[in-house]
C-alpha cells in the first residue's frame, strides 16, 4: 500500500456546475466526500490536487493531504503528474490511482478494483467498465464504450474506446468508467506525449496511450458510479448519500 498514491484532481472551473468541488452534500463539500471514499479504499494515501485555495483548505480541515497545482493544465492527467512530482519527489510510489473529483458516491471497492489488472507486468494502465443494461446508454455519445478482448477473470485488454455504439453485432457493450491506475513510469510517459489524432477526434484522452502502443487492461465491475456534472446529478448524489 505504501507503493500506491490516490490522486484526486479537482478544479473550480466547471461550466455546467460552477464551484462544483465545494457543492454542499449533507453538510460537507463534494470533494471531501470523494476524499473520504478514497480513504475508505485503504490502498494508499489520497491526495487532492487542485488550483483552488478553497478546495485545499476544505481538505486540510478534515486532516487530508492536498497539493496546489497550476491552473493551466490541459487535462487531469497533467494535473496529477504535477502533484505526483511535488508530493512524491523521491519516486517511492509505484502505482498512481486517478479518481475524478466529481464521484462523491463512488464505492471504495471500485477504487480498489482498479489495481487488479496491474498484477500483469505487461499492463501499463488499468481502468474499469461495466456492462450496459440500459438501452438508452447504448446510443448515448456521453457514455463511452470500451472495446476489448477477454484475457482473464472479468478483465479485458482494451483495443479501443469510442463514443459510438460499438462493437457491432450480438454481445455485450461495456460502459467505460473514467477511473485510471497508472504505473508511475506509464503516467510519466503519457503526459510527455502530445495529444494524438484519435484522442482529438473522439475527445478521449486514453486513446493517446493506445495510439502510442501502451497497454490498457480493464477490470469489469457491477456498477458505474454517479458522476456529478449537472444540478440534477448533484440532487441525486445528495439523495444517495442521505
Amino acid at each position: 500500500m505504501a507503493k500506491t498514491l490516490i490522486l484526486i484532481p479537482s478544479r473550480m472551473g466547471s461550466t455546467r456546475l460552477p464551484g462544483k468541488p465545494m457543492a454542499d452534500i449533507g453538510g460537507s463539500p463534494m470533494i471531501v466526500h470523494v476524499w473520504k471514499r478514497a480513504m475508505e479504499a485503504n490502498i494508499g494515501v489520497p491526495v487532492v490536487c487542485t488550483d483552488s485555495q478553497e478546495v485545499m483548505d476544505a481538505i486540510k480541515s478534515v486532516g487530508g493531504e492536498a497539493v496546489m497545482t497550476r491552473s493551466d493544465h490541459p487535462s487531469g492527467s497533467d494535473r496529477i503528474w504535477e502533484a505526483v512530482t511535488k508530493f512524491d519527489p523521491d519516486a517511492k510510489a509505484e502505482f498512481i490511482v486517478n479518481v475524478q473529483g466529481d464521484l462523491p458516491t463512488i464505492s471504495p471497492e471500485l477504487i480498489k478494483a482498479s489495481l487488479a489488472p496491474l498484477v500483469n507486468k505487461e499492463c501499463d494502465i488499468a481502468t474499469l467498465a461495466t456492462q450496459i443494461t440500459d438501452e438508452e446508454e447504448r446510443n448515448n455519445p456521453n457514455v463511452v464504450k470500451v472495446i476489448g478482448s477477454p484475457i482473464g477473470n472479468n478483465i479485458l485488454r482494451a483495443l479501443y474506446f469510442t463514443r459510438a455504439t460499438a462493437p457491432y453485432g450480438d454481445g455485450p457493450l461495456y460502459h467505460h468508467i473514467g477511473l485510471y491506475t497508472f504505473r508511475r513510469s506509464a503516467l510519466e510517459r503519457f503526459v510527455s506525449m502530445p495529444p494524438s489524432t484519435l484522442e482529438q477526434r473522439e475527445k478521449l484522452e486514453q486513446l493517446r496511450a493506445l495510439e502510442a502502443g501502451m497497454r490498457i487492461d480493464v477490470k469489469l465491475v457491477d456498477t458505474a458510479p454517479l458522476g456529478v456534472d449537472t444540478p440534477q446529478d448533484l440532487e441525486m448524489a445528495r439523495k444517495i448519500l442521505a
